[in-house]
């Protein structure tokens, strides 16, 4: 067993095809998805299409964050007493710092309204991981070290984020990275929230059995070569995690059940996961299936790690999951790579 060994026990979401994880996730599973035009612009009569939530158009940025992430928590506290809702700590997944047209300003605000939107549910002290879409994996190592203080029972992972402000479309598109009709590689904007509840191994049936933290030097559009063009992509980075969370659960790469990625619709992406699959595999082996949350949500930055635990966690516990175990990556545009590897006990 791993010494990072926890179990997932709840999840919640707030997502643009379901305000909660049973919603979001029967949709998700139905293909369904929430893209829509939105007010943005690509050129005349060419509007942006995104991923948004339902919500009252006229609460946006950091608020709109608040009211979306404390849904998600407390969603998946709803199975915890009030004593011990409030006692959970929180480590909380946000955008990458300095990135342009973030909508959170002031981390500390941010964790503020979150605590009196959820009143007398409010958990316990936060954690902040700023690290966009992979966020979720660094938490995972926060949250396994907090469970091993026997004065904490229960972690929440909440994460949220969003791609459709103005100054990130703006940036994004003067990029060249959203999708338009100029432009197939590009990812559809999104925003959402979710939150995983954990406790420590024993408690639940989803246990995290595997974690791997690396970094690509040869990120997207790096730029970094002699001659001012980009590093070739290897996959090295995300190799590198997948190899250490497939030594920590003791298995090779073949034992995957399947796979969930957060491939946002970029080619990079997409190459990225299955360099790391081919330099891994060895000898035969059955399908395995990879599946992604952006087919419904687009890119919803540093919500998606939550998300697809939520995603595998439900499909485990109704049957249709691809196989145990399961292996969840993420990665960020400055190469920051993570792969979690989760198993499922049957009762």
């Amino acid at each position: 067993m791993t010494a990072r060994a926890l179990d997932v026990l709840a999840c919640g979401m707030v997502t643009a095809v379901g305000l909660d994880a049973p919603s979001a996730c029967a949709a998700i599973r139905s293909r369904i998805d929430g893209f829509q035009e939105t007010r943005f612009q690509s050129g005349p009569d060419e509007p942006i299409i995104g991923a948004p939530i339902p919500l009252i158009p006229e609460v946006v940025g950091e608020q709109r964050m608040a009211y979306m992430v404390a849904a998600a928590i407390r969603e998946s506290l709803d199975s915890l007493s009030t004593p011990r809702a409030m006692a959970a700590q929180l480590v909380l997944c946000l955008p990458e710092e300095g990135r342009s047209g973030s909508p959170i300003e002031d981390n500390v605000r941010l964790v503020r309204r979150i605590g009196d939107l959820l009143g007398n549910s409010a958990t316990g002290p936060t954690r902040v991981i700023s690290e966009g879409r992979p966020a979720g994996h660094a938490a995972l190592r926060t949250a396994a070290r907090l469970l091993a203080d026997s004065d904490t029972d229960h972690v929440v992972i909440a994460g949220v984020d969003s791609y459709l402000t103005a100054g990130t479309v703006t940036h994004y598109l003067a990029e060249n990275r959203l999708l338009t009709p100029d432009n197939a590689n590009g990812f559809i904007p999104g925003e959402a929230a979710g939150a995983i509840l954990c406790g420590r191994a024993g408690q639940g049936n989803f246990r995290l059995a595997g974690l791997g933290l690396s970094r690509e030097q040869a990120f997207i559009y790096n730029g970094l070569d002699a001659d001012g063009m980009h590093l070739p992509l290897r996959g090295d980075g995300m190799t590198a995690a997948y190899r250490e969370a497939l030594a920590e659960c003791g298995i090779e790469m073949a034992g995957l059940g399947y796979r969930i990625a957060d491939l946002i619709g970029e080619q990079y992406w997409f190459r990225q996961s299955a360099l790391a699959s081919i330099r891994l595999v060895r000898g035969a082996h059955d399908f395995q299936d990879i599946r992604s949350p952006a087919e419904s949500l687009g890119n919803v930055g540093a919500a998606v790690v939550p998300i697809m635990v939520g995603m595998a966690m439900t499909a485990a516990a109704k049957g249709y999951s691809g196989g145990s175990p399961v292996l969840i990556e993420a990665s960020n545009d400055s190469g920051a790579c993570g792969a979690a590897i989760f198993s499922f006990r049957v009762q």
